[in-house]
């Protein structure tokens, strides 16, 4: 086949160059390009004032570029002389062991490392670097060899074999994918939220602009006394606690007799802009709150927040104690951040010109849309969440395969502009929350020092979005008793992580009063699932036995099954129904 004079071939190269103009320039965006441009001024004045040096890691690179390109002439006439490395997964199958390719792949390699290294000899400070950083591995991993098809020879192969057919099918996803806006890294024909996700029985028994509130049937036969109620993030859909019934945490809550309430967020619509930092800790924190204890007919909850939902639901407790109430008898945060001195690698989109930029933009109105952040969260690990999937859905003319923590993933909501720039400025830059009545919410001075109930606080090792010692030190500034839990694997997967079997392992005990270095040298590495030991802790807060409730009240009847209609939004077209009760 004439790959340049193929048809299909041209239109593929122009849907590529569509691709670049979709994904990866708003990648680089999201890193404020003003704050880039000095950084790069920056750099660029040490390589004046370091000429020599310069030069000669120049001529050094060079010269291993000569040598590699004299081993692959050599290789030619003797096969795997030259072969790159098999612990890099975009170039382990057999094809990139010819020669020519071989060479593309090392000779690739190489200038990413001659990279990395400028990068970390750069004279900038911590931060300034670890942007450059961020900037520089966006370049290289969009460069790698295997993202294009005439220098990837798996795509090469495939097109051959099946007669340009994977070329076509390629074509129709990258088409898709364009309209959307986004690479699909998942099938997303293969779930339907209600229908195999988020379908554990229940009702909805109180809705208002903001928010929809679930309440559980119970699976038993008696109930604790004080009711569960979740809070998860509102950038995604809540069933992420409640994917399907072998890795609900929600399933397996009721399960142990815990009547459990789910706070749903809406997929805020344009007419729903201006609601603020506020507005969510009252109608989406406070009221499900208040509904739990007057359908149970208690006087506290229990009460758990996952993520940023860890910190509205800190932030609104801070509140009502301040206010003089104290309605939840115990909190459980889930890789949650409330000291923001450390954000990892998100920190790198965040800085005064950034967020003033945003401030611009949306502090009067307007909406965030779950796409954006959605491209945010995937360039922290562009290689695994968009470069792998370019060239599984494009380059072979794949599907992506069924997962239901990526449709999850994928399935972001909206954000109203001046809930999220609050958020930007008090939080990821200015790290007011953890300043002791810095900040005013509702009225009331806000002091997580207040919060003395006991808190079981879970931290994620390879956690990219709130690493592990941010979520212990954020642990930290609560008042009361802490059991502080760390589980392996990353920010998601560290949560939803289900009994049965030894698949990972987590480690607890120890003095929380030690760094957390010194905590995790004293704790217990248990092998399995961390919810076991929650739901033993989880119990001690939860009261008495009694039968076991079912959903609704008199004042608050069941409006809906659940998992209810506010999930089922899409962040693409939100729609503008709903109760405007508060």
């Amino acid at each position: 086949m004439d790959f340049d004079s193929h048809p299909a071939f041209a239109a593929y190269a122009e849907l590529h160059r569509k691709l670049m103009e979709d994904i990866v320039q708003p990648l680089a965006q999201n890193g404020s390009p003003a704050w880039s441009g000095e950084l790069m001024k920056s750099w660029s004045a040490d390589l004046a004032h370091h000429a020599a040096q310069w030069r000669e890691r120049e001529q050094r690179y060079l010269r291993e570029q000569y040598e590699l390109w004299q081993r692959y002439i050599g290789s030619a006439q003797e096969p795997g002389k030259l072969a790159p490395p098999s612990s890099d997964r975009r170039f382990r199958s057999e094809e990139w062991r010819h020669p020519y390719f071989a060479y593309l792949a090392e000779s690739y390699l190489h200038t990413q490392r001659w990279i990395e290294q400028a990068v970390s000899d750069a004279p900038l400070g911590e931060r300034a670097k670890r942007k450059l950083a961020f900037f520089a591995r966006q370049y290289i991993d969009a460069l790698s060899p295997a993202n294009f098809a005439w220098s990837n020879p798996q795509a090469l192969k495939r097109a051959l074999d099946t007669k340009g057919e994977s070329l076509a099918a390629g074509l129709k996803n990258m088409r898709e994918d364009s309209a959307l806006g986004r690479v699909s890294n998942v099938d997303r024909r293969a779930y339907r939220v209600g229908d195999n996700l988020a379908v554990t029985p229940g009702s909805v028994v109180f809705e208002n602009e903001l928010v929809q509130l679930i309440q559980y049937r119970p699976s038993t036969d008696t109930g604790y006394q004080r009711p569960l109620v979740i809070v998860p993030p509102c950038i995604n859909k809540f069933y992420i606690l409640d994917l399907q019934p072998e890795n609900s945490l929600v399933r397996y809550a009721v399960s142990r007799g815990h009547t459990v309430f789910m706070v749903s967020w809406r997929n805020v619509p344009r007419e729903l802009s201006h609601l603020i930092w506020d507005d969510y800790l009252a109608l989406g924190v406070m009221r499900p709150i208040e509904v739990a204890r007057e359908i149970c007919g208690v006087e506290q909850v229990n009460a758990l927040g996952f993520c940023v939902g860890g910190t509205l639901l800190a932030a609104a407790l801070a509140v009502l104690h301040a206010r003089g109430e104290r309605p939840v008898r115990s909190v459980t945060l889930l890789t949650t951040m409330l000291d923001y001195s450390d954000t990892g690698k998100l920190g790198v989109f965040i800085d005064e010109p950034y967020v003033a930029q945003r401030e611009r933009q949306l502090a009067a109105g307007g909406i965030l849309r779950g796409e954006e952040l959605a491209l945010a969260f995937a360039s922290l690990r562009a290689n695994d969440l968009i470069w792998r999937y370019v060239v599984n859905n494009y380059l072979l003319g794949n599907q992506p395969e069924a997962f239901d923590l990526l449709y999850w993933n994928d399935d972001s909501a909206n954000l109203p502009g001046p809930m999220y720039v609050y958020y930007l400025r008090n939080m990821y830059l200015e790290d007011n929350l953890r300043k002791p009545r810095k900040l005013s919410m509702c009225g009331a001075p806000v002091d997580l020092a207040r919060l003395d109930m006991p808190a079981y606080a879970v931290a994620a090792q390879q956690d990219h979005i709130v690493p592990w010692k941010t979520a212990y030190a954020s642990a930290a500034l609560l008042g009361g008793r802490i059991e502080f839990v760390l589980t392996a694997s990353g920010h998601v997967a560290g949560v939803v992580n289900p009994p049965p079997g030894k698949r990972r392992r987590y480690w607890a005990g120890g003095s929380h009063s030690a760094d957390s270095d010194a905590w995790l040298a004293a704790a217990d590495r248990h092998e399995g699932s961390w919810w076991p030991h929650w739901a033993r802790w989880l119990g001690r807060q939860a009261g008495k036995r009694m039968k076991a409730r079912v959903p609704g009240h008199p004042r608050y009847p069941e409006i809906e099954p659940a998992p209810g209609r506010y999930v089922k939004e899409s962040a693409g077209a939100p729609s503008s129904g709903g109760q405007q009760s508060a």
